[in-house]
């Protein structure tokens, strides 16, 4: 890079370094300014450089290239100082640069011999390298070469076939340099370079290897070849010449780019400037229409606001003098309608008495007729029941009589049957065997015939049984539905919902436990254990047996019912537990509440002739009363 410093000075080379760290300490103290900002630096040394503000790794670009080229010691030591100053005192700006960014800022390769021809991209040569090795692109070679960083190599091949060279490649940047200086170094310390494999007369057991040059590049081995068909020859200085021209040409065309940005962000900003006050003079003038608007609004406001006002005076004065006449014709009305109303209001008096007697004697006439036909419907139903029990009664015993027939027969049918095989023993013995077995044969066979009969009889007797029995159901239905009306909770004979909770003992249970809020929380409660009853899948029943009667009973041990003791009390359990044991007798199968005819005064199920008792009683009652 150019440098407009003083570079005629006269310096020595001897006395670089301690000029590097008096310029070092004069950055340091402030007597010379590198840092602008937060991330812009200048270099102090090159004022007059068309490029003034710099990036980080940009300065520090410059001052290594500098600060190792082959420029007068003078300018040297100024960029050697200024590359030292952003490595120790900046360093924390590099935090932020890539990691081999940054190790190529703070580790560039050490300076070579300026004229030194050297084949770009950097290549290294490996000889007297084993077919084997070179096998699937080299991969045992490059294991080997890892600390090197090599991107790739390839085998050297001539007409004849493998000339047992092999070409690594670096990379083009100084990084990739340092490691092909490395690499020549490494095998160059170990005795096993170039010099060592000419000395040896290109043979030997051990792999050599050196930095491919100008002289490699310039033999007429296959190496040379395949070195002047991928890469040329280049100096340092030229590289860093090129580098620094790339580097220019990439700044100034930022540069014009931000100069082109600038001027086009200035012309929108004078646009800019141009809209916001033509939007500030059309504010103006919206805020000035808007002022007279509302100054007149106001006008008409305050004008409209009196009219109204002399409006309603006057409506008042008109509506006090209407209310003023109206009362005086209400008043004179009034003493009309009472001088007609003496006359009039017995008269009406009178009449309306006599509507009410001809409604009320109306109402009893059919209350009486109605009361005559429930009666007798619930007469008829009565005699109905009654004669279909005893029907029923008859059939059951017709059945139990034909039971002891069939019996009969059965065990006068097996002693013949016993007897006939008895005889078909007795032959020999003087009996007339075949006589006396035709004898018992017809005789079963008359017992079998009979036994047939009654057989028919009985079934017919019992599908009949079963029709009347779903016939007494259907009266039983019939006489739940139709005392549901007649019958109250205080006669003898009523209608109980087997399977439903009493409400009273949550009442009285939530009362003592939640004052104010008992009625809510003891619907709830008992809306809670209803649906528990119904629920099918919650059996709280164990089965206890007796000698050889097992019996269902309550399992106390159940924990809904162990919480619902702890929550609530024992009279709430024992309605549970009471509503549980009628589910489970009356409808087990349904888990749902079913009513039922009920003997209150028993406390047991009512049955049909207690029921018919009952209505026949209340019939003659009511018929006495009449």
């Amino acid at each position: 890079m150019d440098c407009s410093s003083d570079e005629s000075s006269e310096l020595s080379d001897t006395d670089v370094d301690d000029y590097a760290e008096k310029v070092y300490m004069d950055l340091k103290s402030g007597k010379l300014v590198a840092r602008l900002g937060t991330d812009r630096f200048r270099c102090p040394f090159c004022p007059g450089k068309k490029k003034l503000d710099y990036c980080y790794n940009e300065l520090l670009q410059h001052a290594i290239g500098v600060g190792a080229s082959n420029r007068t010691a003078k300018v040297k030591a100024n960029h050697q100082a200024l590359a030292n100053l952003l490595k120790t005192d900046h360093a924390d700006v590099a935090g932020s640069l890539p990691p081999r960014q940054a190790e190529a800022l703070f580790n560039p390769p050490k300076p070579v011999q300026d004229q030194e021809l050297f084949v770009y991209p950097w290549m290294g040569i490996l000889a007297n390298v084993p077919a084997e090795q070179t096998e699937k692109g080299g991969a045992t070679v490059m294991q080997q070469l890892d600390h090197f960083r090599p991107s790739r190599l390839d085998a050297v091949h001539c007409s004849n076939g493998y000339t047992g060279y092999v070409v690594v490649h670096f990379d083009k940047d100084w990084i990739g340099f340092k490691d092909a200086l490395a690499f020549h170094n490494y095998y160059k310390s170990r005795h096993l370079g170039k010099m060592k494999w000419n000395e040896a007369a290109r043979q030997g057991k051990y792999i050599f290897g050196w930095l491919a040059k100008e002289e490699d590049y310039s033999s007429d081995d296959p190496v040379g070849k395949f070195l002047s068909e991928r890469g040329e020859l280049k100096t340092v200085p030229e590289l860093q010449l090129e580098l620094s021209q790339k580097t220019e040409t990439i700044i100034t065309n930022l540069t014009n780019q931000i100069s082109a940005k600038s001027k086009y962000l200035l012309e929108l900003e004078c646009k800019c400037n141009q809209m916001d006050l033509a939007l500030q003079r059309a504010m103006e003038d919206t805020d000035s229409l808007h002022q007279r608007y509302n100054e007149e609004m106001r006008n008409m406001q305050s004008a409209a606001r009196e009219h109204s006002r002399r409006i309603v005076q006057e409506t008042d004065q008109l509506r006090k003098q209407l209310d003023e006449k109206e009362h005086d014709i209400k008043r004179r009305s009034k003493q009309l309608r009472e001088i007609v109303a003496q006359t009039d209001m017995e008269r009406r008096e009178l009449e309306n008495e006599r509507k009410k007697n001809d409604v009320q004697n109306d109402s009893l006439h059919m209350a009486r007729i109605e009361q005559k036909k429930a009666n007798e419907s619930v007469r008829i139903l009565v005699e109905k029941h009654k004669k279909e029990k005893e029907a029923a009664l008859k059939e059951i015993l017709m059945l139990e009589k034909q039971l002891d027939e069939k019996q009969k027969l059965e065990l006068d049918i097996e002693q013949l049957r016993g007897k006939l095989k008895v005889v078909k023993h007795m032959e020999g013995e003087g009996v007339d065997v075949k006589k006396l077995t035709e004898e018992l044969t017809k005789k079963l066979d008359e017992r079998m015939e009979a036994m047939e009969h009654l057989d028919q009889l009985n079934q017919a007797l019992i599908i009949k049984e079963r029709m009347t029995n779903d016939e007494l159901q259907d009266a039983k239905k019939e006489l739940k539905k139709g005392l549901g009306d007649l019958l109250n909770p205080n006669s003898n004979i009523g209608i109980k919902r087997m399977g439903e909770l009493d409400e009273k003992p949550f009442l009285r249970a939530c009362k003592e436990r939640y004052g104010a809020e008992a009625e809510t929380k003891a619907l709830e409660f008992c809306s809670l254990w209803q649906d528990n009853l119904r629920d099918a899948n919650w059996h709280p029943f164990k089965v206890v047996t007796t000698g050889e009667t097992a019996k269902q009973i309550i399992n106390e041990g159940d924990e809904k019912l162990v919480g619902l003791k702890e929550q609530l009390g024992e009279e709430v359990y024992k309605a549970v537990t009471v509503a549980l044991l009628e589910i489970n007798e009356y409808n087990a199968s349904g888990s749902y509440v079913v009513s039922e005819l009920w003997n209150n005064k028993e406390n047991k199920k009512a049955s049909i002739g207690e029921v018919v008792e009952h209505i026949l009683k209340q019939w003659k009652v009511q018929k006495r009363k009449r």
